[in-house]
């Protein structure tokens, strides 16, 4: 008989297609199938040639872009030279996620169906195309294709003699089991919480950990909105980057969340320990030393501020003690109970860690072992660099608007990133922070003689501040910028500077300050009143323009 083995593979930008992954994984044990889910880019695309059964799960980025951790299997994959028929032994099906109010939906599984195709793979099912613009989510979508596509392989796979489907009143094993050390164990010389620089350039897996040089509001006190300009000290990292590149920040949780999570769950934040897979083959977590605290786990990897999805409260159900808990959580976790969900959760923006209170018997009986498949990990976010490195080859500034507002919830909702850099006082001490950069969308034009035309409203600014330092530094002229903002008084950021260079003849300032008179003036109505100048730019100058919200 064949072996009856699968094979879960995403491409993920915010987690949702990892965890669709991952409850497939679930379905799949449940179904005695041997099975590995994994990123794209960590398989080793070239064994795709010996797995017989393989399931995509791929979301759409952007303007039909593939997500970071599937880039080098995309590029793989779209060789010219890979033969017709090479994937003719693989039977496949493509889950796409994506957005319909975006022009190109589920661009990336239209994409890799139909090149699984030209390569001779034999698809089990249609593309499902899941739809976050669904009242019901993705879900709708991806619900009755999962029923389809287990009858396919089980007809394809029947369950072994004796066996039967586990039943989803069983809970199945955690992922890793977590073994605490002895209070009296030596501890490990190396600091956890200090990421180091490879000699390699910094990346997710190793960080460079920035000395934050400084940390300044730059909108008036009396202002709505706090926005800061963060500078990092990059010295030794061997970081490179140029106008328009993106710098990554591995943010953590508030201290006081931390505690309140340790409390809840009856956990003791200095107990140290190790993980072991539950099954062979399964990889640790890259980011997590060995062995660990607890305190560093929940500050550093355990997303509890995040809006937990249907999943989390799926599998919460199965350690509750109370009657009630558990029918509320199971009702989370149907297909019918998704409307009452989004309100709950998703239109509240309601957190793992308050929803975790609002279920307090169910909570402290979690079991430990239970931590990592139920909380995802804290994804790093990303920010256009504000500086060059033409201007200051040793320092890294970024502009941050801090995120806070209201819902219906008594509690303001906070960013996660933009509060933890707000609050770090770079006068108390060592203040560091954990990041690495990646190449932009944004390319500015090599030939110093072409004109560019800048539109960066609010903290949209920040790429072409680099920008404008940057052509300032090689001398390129023809630089226009649109800024625009509420007040003249309270948000336009880096006044004096950029009035310096208009002085000096190296910038063209176009400013919309929509509050600060009676009929609301924006960008578009600056554009409209220079209209000459742009059209001057763009017919005579083949000017480029940038656009950045």
């Amino acid at each position: 008989m064949a072996e009856r083995r699968l094979l879960v593979l995403f491409g993920s930008q915010t987690g949702t297609a990892q965890d669709t992954a991952e409850r497939i994984g679930r379905e799949a044990k449940r179904r005695h199938l041997r099975c590995r889910v994994e990123a794209l880019d960590s398989c080793d695309v070239a064994n795709l040639i010996h797995e017989p059964l393989v399931v995509f799960v791929c979301a759409t980025t952007g303007q039909g872009d593939p997500p970071d951790n599937m880039k080098m299997f995309w590029r793989f994959l779209f060789r010219k030279n890979l033969p017709a028929g090479s994937l003719c032994q693989l039977d496949y099906a493509v889950l796409g996620l994506g957005d319909s109010s975006y022009p190109k939906f589920n661009f990336v599984a239209k994409k890799l169906h139909k090149r699984l195709l030209q390569l001779g793979g034999n698809p089990l099912l249609p593309v499902a195309l899941g739809d976050d613009q669904h009242d019901l989510g993705p879900d709708a979508v991806v619900d009755p294709w999962l029923v389809a596509l287990w009858d396919k392989i089980l007809a394809l796979y029947p369950l072994p003699l004796g066996l039967e489907i586990i039943s989803p009143d069983v809970r199945l094993p955690p992922k890793y089991t977590l073994h605490y050390l002895p209070e009296d164990s030596p501890h490990p010389d190396s600091d956890l919480l200090q990421p180091t620089a490879s000699r390699a350039a910094p990346c997710e897996l190793h960080p460079f950990a920035a000395h934050v040089v400084s940390n300044q509001r730059v909108t008036a006190q009396s202002h709505f909105q706090d926005v800061r300009l963060i500078e990092f000290d990059i010295v030794g990292s061997g970081i490179t980057f140029s106008a328009g590149d993106v710098v990554m920040i591995q943010p953590q949780n508030r201290p006081e969340d931390v505690q309140q999570f340790c409390q809840l769950l009856r956990l003791e934040p200095h107990r140290r320990f190790v993980l072991e897979p539950t099954e062979p083959g399964t990889s640790l977590p890259p980011l997590l030393p060995q062995p660990c605290t607890i305190q560093y786990l929940v500050t550093h990897y355990l997303d509890i501020s995040c809006v937990p999805r249907r999943s989390f409260f799926e599998l919460l159900a199965y350690f509750s003690t109370t009657e009630l808990e558990r029918e509320k959580l199971q009702e989370f976790s149907s297909a019918q109970g998704q409307e009452e969900l989004y309100s709950y959760c998703t239109r509240p923006r309601r957190t793992t860690l308050e929803a975790m209170w609002d279920f307090p018997h169910t909570t402290c009986a979690i079991p430990a072992d239970y931590l990592l498949d139920l909380i995802p990990r804290i994804r790093p976010r990303a920010f256009s660099i504000a500086s060059s490195m033409l201007a200051d080859p040793e320092r890294m500034q970024i502009l941050v608007a801090v995120v806070w507002y209201k819902t219906r919830l008594s509690k303001p909702r906070r960013g996660l990133c933009s509060t933890w850099l707000a609050s770090l006082n770079p006068e108390q001490g060592d203040v560091r922070v954990p990041l690495w950069v990646k190449k932009g969308g944004m390319k500015f034009p090599a030939d110093p003689a072409t004109p560019v035309i800048m539109i960066g409203p609010g903290t949209g600014v920040a790429p072409f501040r680099a920008a404008i330092q940057e052509r300032v530094a090689l001398g390129c002229r023809g630089n226009c910028l649109f800024f625009g903002c509420r007040h003249k008084s309270k948000d336009f950021y880096c006044q004096t500077e950029w009035e310096e260079l208009v002085t000096k003849g190296l910038l063209t300032l176009f400013t919309a300050f929509s509050r600060d008179q009676e009929e609301k003036v924006y960008v578009q109505h600056r554009i409209r009143e220079n209209g000459k100048l742009v059209w001057e730019l763009l017919s005579s100058g083949n000017a480029h323009v940038y656009l950045a919200g």
